[in-house]
Parts: C-alpha cells; structure tokens; sequence
C-alpha cells in the first residue's frame, strides 16, 4: 500500500451494471475497495484492490467488519460511496464509526424517515397529504375519523413499498389482525389517500437551480400494487403543461429538502386538477439518491446521461457536473413479477405474442433460463425487467402495455415438483 494514494470504500449490491465505477473513481491513483455481496461481484470493476464479500450490505456488523478489514490493508477511507437505498442507512452509520465525510444519519433523516419529510415538506409549504403518526391501531382509527376514508399507512422507513397498506373503512381496518404487531415492530405513519396519478421525477438539484431531470407516470399500477403481485410500468411524460407544473414543482422541493447542497433525487409526487384545470402535483415522499428500476439505464440509453455519476460526485465531495439532457425521445420501463415466490428455478421464457416491430422493448432481462432466481428484494430481482424508447408518450406507454400481457415465465419453486410451476403473462 502506498500512503500517497487516498482509499475509497464502495458499498455495493447490484449484479447488474447500475453503476459504472470505472468511469467515476480512478482506479490507479486511488486504493478503490469494495464491500459487496456474492452477486453484485459480477459488475464490479477488474481493476478493484480488494473486494470484501458480505451476505447483505444492509447488515451492519458484517459491513463494520469488512470495513475494518479494508482499513487495516489500505488506512482510513477518505470517502464512502453508497449508491442503492438499502445502503444510504450503513452507509451513513458506517461514515459517523470510521469519521468519514459525508452524508452521517442525522442529514440522511429528511430523506429516509418520511414522517420526517412530510414535515419538512409541509412546514416549506408544498401540498401534502394529511399525515400523523400511527403508533396504534387507535391513532388509525382516530385519523380515519378526522381525514376520512381510505387512508394509507407505512413505515417510516423502508424501501420498494415495503409494508405499505391501504385501508378503506374503519371495518376493514378492525379485521387487519396483524397490523397492531406491524405498528408496535417499527415507526409508521398515515397519511390520507390521494386519488390520482403518480409521477416519478428524477434528476439533479445543483443547489441553487435545477440540473437535468425527467418526469415518468407510473402505469399498470403503482410500487404498493407490484409488491401484491400486479405489473410496474413508467413512461415518461412529454406533455408540455404538465412539465411546466413539474419544473416549478421540483424546484421548489430542491432547496425545501436539500437547502443550498447538490443532491440527486427521485421524487414521487400526484398529480390532481388544478382549480384552473391544468395539473397541480401533491407531495408523495423524496429520496436523496438515483431512483430504482430500469431508471439509471433509461438515462444513459435514452437521454445519454450517467445520473449516478452524478450521485458519486456528490458523494465524494465533488461538484456534480452533467450535460444537458439529450432529447427527442421519451423512455420507459416495465417489471414483471415473479410468478411464484422466490427462490425458484427459471423454466422458460419468452414471447406469447411477440409484439408489432415498433413496440419492442429494447432490453429483456430476466434470470437466465436453469438458473435460480434469488430470495432479493429490490427492483433488479424481479421476474421480467424491460426498457423502451419512442417519439412519444403515447407511443411508449402503448409498448409498455403490449409487453406486459404478451410475455411468459415460467417457473419452478426450488426443491418443488414441476407441477409446482407458474406463470407470468
């Protein structure tokens, strides 16, 4: 080990490439190190000085302890660079134990504890839903009874939908027996339900003015309604009032969260009537990262911009810089869940009817056919995982719905016989 070269700590999950760390980090004038699972291994850099493998980098004390592994080979680390959600909370603590600078746990909370960010937000004056915490079935009860019916509760904390409920009477409410025990296990909130579309609006806040950014609609059904077995879609919007709504809208959440620091985000946000009949958009929650699903990949394919670029700058201490988002077609994604729960092995896959030529994805992933998909949350474990490009919304939102009822996979619980198998089309 050199002592001129600074070491750089890489928390790292994905198998896929979400992340090109060779672009970001300077391999040979710096001891890049990595704290990995087994899978994400595969999309890791060559040219690494180490990688230390940990069985999930959410789990606290193994990453503790390959991090002070890795400090003992190469010193202490000038930075850590964690880029997926599920890392943001190590990553932070992790920062706090070695003195590392960067994002510590009491900056993350505005975007990671939604109670939190619902706050914030609404004390920056952006429309959000009624919201109050939810330590008891009672307080559920109560809000119900002051805000109305249906209402939304979920926990503070939590990636991909995890736990979130909606409830639509105060009888349906009574007859949820395990709530009572979810509610005592960890922190939530409920907030009133907002009937209306849900955007995704992604990019960079420079600290004093927006950088480059998208806006997508979900459709086939919202992240909640993915995690109960229903196909993902987003398609970006091109639709002129509605991107002067979300421009004034992001702009005023960048400095709400973030003040005068850069930051990355994937914001959620509905979209309801205005009193003028154009679209007025209602705060729905906010992360300080690149958002999930195929929404990396979308950028850099559609729009020829690396956001987590971006995302490593800041990180780094670096001034984000990115080029102007290339235009002129609109992007998308669509997520297929598996069939039967995970893990399970992939028996084949492929088109029931293949799309018209114009409406083809551009990219199909999936668990190759004979392999196992793994028990792994998150939006890269999914069962089918598809890209699209177009000239319009239109366009891409019509591919989007072709290919969720046209495509099959079929699998096979493991350890179960064939008759055990299902199906996604």
């Amino acid at each position: 080990m050199s002592a001129d070269r600074p070491h750089i700590i890489v928390l790292h999950r994905w198998r896929d490439t979400h992340a090109h760390y060779a672009d970001y980090l300077d391999h040979t004038t710096a001891h890049v190190t990595y704290v990995s699972t087994e899978l994400g291994r595969a999309s890791l850099p060559r040219t690494a000085a180490a990688v230390a493998t940990v069985g999930l980098t959410d789990d606290l004390p193994a990453v503790r302890a390959a991090v002070t592994g890795l400090v003992a080979r190469f010193g202490a680390p000038a930075r850590l660079v964690a880029l997926n959600e599920g890392d943001l909370d190590t990553a932070a603590l992790i920062r706090e134990e070695f003195a590392i600078p960067g994002q510590h746990t009491a900056e993350l909370a505005v975007f990671r504890d939604k109670l939190t960010m619902c706050r914030t937000a609404e004390a920056a004056g952006l429309p959000v839903p009624a919201f109050a915490p939810a330590p008891d079935p009672a307080a559920v009860l109560a809000f119900g009874g002051a805000h109305g019916w249906p209402l939304v509760v979920k926990p503070h904390r939590g990636t991909a939908s995890r736990g979130v409920v909606r409830i639509d009477s105060a009888a349906e409410l009574a007859a949820l027996t395990g709530l009572a025990a979810a509610l005592a296990a960890e922190p939530h909130l409920v907030q009133s339900y907002v009937d209306g579309p849900i955007l995704h609006i992604d990019g960079l806040w420079e600290g004093d003015s927006l950088g480059s950014w998208t806006v997508s609609r979900y459709v086939g059904g919202t992240c909640a309604d993915f995690t109960q077995g229903t196909w993902l879609g987003s398609v970006e919007e091109d639709d002129p009032a509605l991107l002067e709504a979300v421009e004034a809208f992001a702009a005023a959440v960048g400095p709400a969260l973030g003040g005068s620091q850069p930051w990355v985000f994937h914001l959620e946000a509905f979209v309801t009537p205005a009193p003028d009949g154009g679209p007025a958009l209602v705060f729905l929650e906010c992360g300080a990262r690149v958002g999930g699903g195929e929404i990396p990949f979308t950028w850099r394919d559609v729009h020829g911009i690396d956001l987590m670029a971006a995302a490593v700058d800041i990180q780094l201490g670096r001034t984000p810089v990115l080029p102007p988002l290339k235009t002129g077609e609109v992007g998308g994604y669509l997520l297929l869940p598996l069939p039967v729960p995970a893990p399970c092995r992939v028996d084949a896959a492929g088109w029931v009817r293949e799309p018209a030529p114009g409406r083809l994805p551009y990219a199909v992933k999936h668990t190759p056919v004979g392999s196992t998909a793994p028990a792994i949350s998150g939006y890269e474990h999914v069962g089918t995982r598809f890209r699209f490009r177009g000239a319009s919304t239109r366009e891409v939102e019509a591919a989007i719905t072709e290919s969720a009822g046209s495509f099959r996979l079929t699998c096979v619980p493991v350890g179960a016989p064939p008759a055990a198998a299902g199906r996604t089309d």
